[in-house]
């Protein structure tokens, strides 16, 4: 386990935010002061503004006066929450790093037992969901069904996980040097195998409105998320091939059956609903063979993940003692 110049270790918290101007203050002071308590670590805070178009820039600039620890970057648009995750992962010096919201919904008073855990000498720590909170019976059925498709088809449990998590250093190099650029954070820390320990909590009501993740964006979301760790689905293409080849032959004897006891009939119902099988069955390979195929295309492009628009000044606190609130600022 790296520890820092100063032997006290940093933590960094990354905190990825999209249009949160209207609570970021109020929300960010609550995990700025409970890291304030937590005696023994240096603490940096860097938030990850993903392309709001409020005006969350401006609030954190005006938080940044008050909290010499925190510091922000702007992605020049709205690149999603992964790409803020890693903007902040490769951006982030700590010798240990969480990952949470802004919303509170991620409960900061989680943190020291979190980094109690890391002292141990456990390299990853993940948070997970007792219960998902408010949610419509929509929306809590279809994360049961995203969670138990994705172990089905790639054999990792991450129920009920979420992208609150305390990374060790080597943990973090070892996922920044992984080659793809869309992630899926929660199934990658997973994937990568190192020693872990979760911690349950509670899910606290939202604060400041509703969640900005559309239907339409978790369906997409799951979609990337699958594919990105297994070619199962295109295994049912194969499977989908099969069903069809025998359902094509039962209908192929019975109606040589049919012919041969002259009792042969017009079959206008039977070749229909063949034909429309064998289209539906065509139009969801090629679907799923997209899928696939768009991935490689982005891939292939070998475009930069996110690009950072503006940054706040940012001392090198590798080096510097701990600077926690700034009590002279007004």
């Amino acid at each position: 386990m790296a520890v820092s110049k100063t032997d006290i270790p940093l933590i960094s918290v990354i905190v990825p935010v999209f249009n949160e101007g209207a609570a970021i203050v109020p929300h960010l002071e609550v995990i700025l002061r409970e890291l304030d308590r937590i005696n023994g670590y240096r603490f940096e805070m860097l938030v990850i503004d993903d392309g709001s178009g409020d005006d969350t820039i401006e609030r954190l600039e005006q938080l940044a006066r008050e909290w010499s620890l925190l510091s922000w970057l702007a992605l020049t648009r709205n690149f999603g929450k992964e790409a803020a995750i890693q903007a902040g992962l490769e951006n982030a010096l700590g010798d240990a790093v969480i990952v949470m919201d802004s919303d509170l919904q991620h409960p900061p008073a989680l943190i020291p037992r979190m980094l109690e855990a890391w002292r141990g000498g456990v390299e990853v720590v993940e948070a997970y969901k007792v219960h998902r909170g408010h949610e419509g019976p929509v929306s809590r059925w279809a994360a049961r069904g995203f969670y138990r498709l994705f172990q089905l088809l790639t054999g990792m449990d991450i129920h009920n996980q979420s992208d609150f998590k305390l990374l060790d250093r080597r943990v973090v190099s070892s996922y920044l040097r992984l080659p793809e650029r869309e992630r899926f954070f929660r199934g990658l820390v997973h994937w990568l195998g190192y020693p872990s320990l979760r911690l349950p909590f509670e899910v606290p009501a939202r604060a400041g409105g509703g969640s900005r993740w559309t239907h339409f964006r978790l369906w997409r979301y799951s979609i990337s998320a699958i594919t990105s760790f297994t070619s199962a689905p295109l295994q049912f293409i194969t499977l989908l091939g099969a069903v069809t080849f025998l359902l094509s032959t039962v209908i192929a004897v019975k109606a040589i059956y049919d012919k041969l006891m002259g009792e042969a009939l017009g079959g206008f119902t039977t070749v229909i609903l063949l034909l429309l099988f064998l289209g539906s069955a065509l139009m969801i390979s090629l679907g799923l063979l997209g899928v696939y195929i768009a991935r490689i295309h982005d891939e292939i492009k070998g475009r930069p993940v996110y690009l950072i628009g503006r940054r706040s000044p940012r001392p090198d606190r590798r080096e510097t003692s701990p600077t926690q609130h700034d009590e002279t600022q007004p």
